[in-house]
């Protein structure tokens, strides 16, 4: 073989081998940008100036529990990109999470590749995940053990629970500005605790993201947020970007994703039994979707 083909055999055989390690590497569902010494405030503060620098727009944010700040975040490429698949507006937004755990104050955010994969979306939002890094850092990946983009892609925890294109559709208006005005009207009573923490508007289609956050005691607890994390986010570094839940406006359709999709998705590697585990929070699911479902005036047995 002469050296021109051995060097073009070469140059193929080593494109393969990138493209195949792309296709293996695992992603994390979270980022950890930085931990320090500081005040929760003025870092909450410093954090929302400079994802604002970054070219971000603050949708809205909301403290679920004690030491606990979430922002919700969207810009041109998500709002486009969650246009251009089903569902995918449910990535229209990401998530960060400034948390205060003993002298330190961690700040963290949704992983853009690991959610765009998560949610079939129509890129990988590369972009999105750089400006991210820009404006707060990047110390490492967390969350789990990790997932390829094409396990992400097909993902449901085990057998039997629900995979990303199987949501929960909780009723059907005339028309889509009449479901958005239903779903901001039940947001803004709160009777079933789950309130506005934001609203993204996907560009170019008829599809609104709500981030919302769920309130509850008594009876109704096990759908709070503060119940529900103290249960599942127990380690070091925490996983608190994956509140708010969402709830999707499509055309004049309202959907949810099922909590046992969503929760499993932002902690995959989260036992089934044991201490810290899904049986904790078995019944969970179900007042979720009850709550949700009628907050935007579905029935209670809405499936």
């Amino acid at each position: 073989m002469s050296r021109i083909w051995k060097s073009i055999a070469s140059t193929f055989m080593a494109l393969c081998a990138t493209a195949a390690f792309a296709q293996d590497a695992v992603l994390k569902p979270f980022v950890l940008a930085s931990k320090g010494p500081g005040d929760i405030a003025q870092k909450v503060e410093a954090t929302k100036a400079a994802l604002v620098k970054a070219g971000f727009a603050i949708a809205g944010s909301y403290s679920p529990y004690a030491n606990t700040t979430v922002i919700g975040v969207t810009n041109d490429e998500l709002r486009t990109t969650a246009a251009k698949s089903t569902h995918g507006g449910f990535g229209a937004a990401q998530r960060v999470a400034v948390v205060k755990v003993g002298n330190d104050v961690q700040v963290s955010y949704t992983n853009p590749p690991y959610w765009a994969n998560a949610y079939r979306m129509a890129g990988d939002l590369k972009d999105t995940a750089a400006k991210l890094q820009g404006a707060l850092g990047k110390v490492e990946e967390f969350g789990a053990k990790g997932l390829t983009a094409e396990q992400l892609r097909k993902y449901h925890y085990t057998f039997g629970m629900e995979y990303f294109d199987e949501p929960n559709e909780f009723v059907k208006y005339g028309s889509h500005e009449e479901a958005v005005k239903a779903v901001e009207a039940g947001l803004a009573a709160g009777k079933q605790g789950v309130t506005k923490v934001y609203r993204v508007d996907v560009a170019g289609k008829k599809e609104v993201l709500f981030g919302v956050a769920m309130k509850g005691a008594g009876d109704s607890k096990i759908m709070d947020d503060a119940y529900i994390m103290n249960e599942i986010d127990f380690k070091d570094v925490k996983s608190a970007a994956h509140l708010p839940y969402d709830i999707l406006v499509s055309d004049n359709k309202v959907f949810a994703q099922y909590a046992r999709f969503r929760i499993a998705i932002s902690f995959p590697d989260l036992s089934m039994m044991g201490a810290n585990s899904f049986m904790n929070i078995m019944k969970s699911p179900e007042a979720m979707r009850e709550a949700l479902s009628l907050t935007v005036g579905g029935k209670k047995d809405a499936r």
